[in-house]
């Protein structure tokens, strides 16, 4: 599990904590146990079992699917017949889970539901990614993710070809319009948390307007976000930005869609974030049937 982590994702190290949530989230959906299994199917059952897509997408979750099945029974076999961030068709068998009956089943649906979404958020990032083909612009996520899953959903923004943004409130500095309110000004607020953050730690200011964009340049923002501007004043903010500060990174955010992205790319920004690629998305159609083989490997 950890070498397909560690692969350029970025997760390794996760491990410990990835099997408490998981413990944690079994937890949740077993209870006092699988009253169904326990009283429909024999104790000493075993059997194998082959998880395949029922739909087009992007492969992600498949470690920690493994991590589930290790979880439940440290005894069932869990082999992958594909990798996270493989393109995959309906039909395809990603992966085989052999031994207990039981095990197998009361690991099912937490395995499936984590693999299911972060398939999901693969897939829909990586037709943000192909729309960008060509362009140097980057895709970003945001901190617009659920609750005890952001890890892993970064992870999956990763594995569809996206890249991250900061991960929490603690790893860099983004004044949004609510601080620059609270702190009387942009400068203002520049200004007061530059005198306080290590000389490594960037600052983002969020921009709604030209005379915004003037007053973050003039204060040293490290990277201007430009906030729901339409492409023709996004343009003429890069322009400005590029002219007068070259290393100055801009942001583009606010209700990107798959329709516009490329217009807004085009406009010559560095990075586009898109809280939709972890908040709204479908999850990948991914079932696990007992028994022979369903689908193709």
């Amino acid at each position: 599990m950890d070498q397909q982590f560690e692969a350029g994702l970025g997760l390794g190290g996760y491990d410990k904590s990835l099997r408490d949530s998981v413990q944690s989230w079994l937890a949740e959906d077993i209870g006092t146990g699988d009253v169904t299994t326990r009283t429909t199917i024999p104790a000493g059952s075993n059997m194998k079992a082959v998880i395949h897509v029922k739909e087009d997408g992007i492969i992600a979750g498949l470690p920690v699917a493994q991590t589930v099945f290790s979880v439940v029974d440290p005894s069932l076999a869990f082999t992958a017949h594909a990798k996270d961030g493989d393109r995959v068709t309906a039909g395809t068998v990603i992966a085989e889970v052999e031994g207990s009956t039981h095990s197998i089943l009361t690991g099912e649906r937490l395995a499936l539901n984590l693999m299911q979404r972060l398939s999901g958020i693969a897939t829909k990032t990586s037709r943000f990614v192909d729309i960008l083909d060509g362009l140097p612009t980057r895709l970003v996520d945001t901190r617009k993710t659920t609750p005890g899953h952001r890890m892993l959903e970064k992870y999956a923004v990763r594995v569809g070809g996206g890249a991250n943004h900061r991960f929490g409130l603690y790893d860099a500095v983004m004044i949004k319009d609510n601080h620059i309110k609270g702190a009387g000004g942009i400068t203002a607020a520049v200004i007061a948390s530059r005198s306080v953050i290590p000389h490594t730690m960037k600052i983002e200011v969020e921009t709604e307007s030209m005379e915004q964009v003037g007053e973050a340049l003039d204060c040293g923002a490290d990277i201007i976000m430009l906030d729901n501007m339409k492409p023709e004043l996004m343009a003429e903010a890069v322009r400005l930005i590029k002219s007068r500060s070259p290393h100055v990174l801009t942001e583009a955010s606010g209700g990107v869609r798959l329709e516009t992205i490329r217009a807004i790319a085009e406009t010559g920004v560095d990075i586009i974030s898109v809280g939709a690629l972890t908040y709204s998305f479908e999850a990948l159609d991914i079932s696990l049937d007992l028994g022979g083989k369903k689908g193709r490997s």
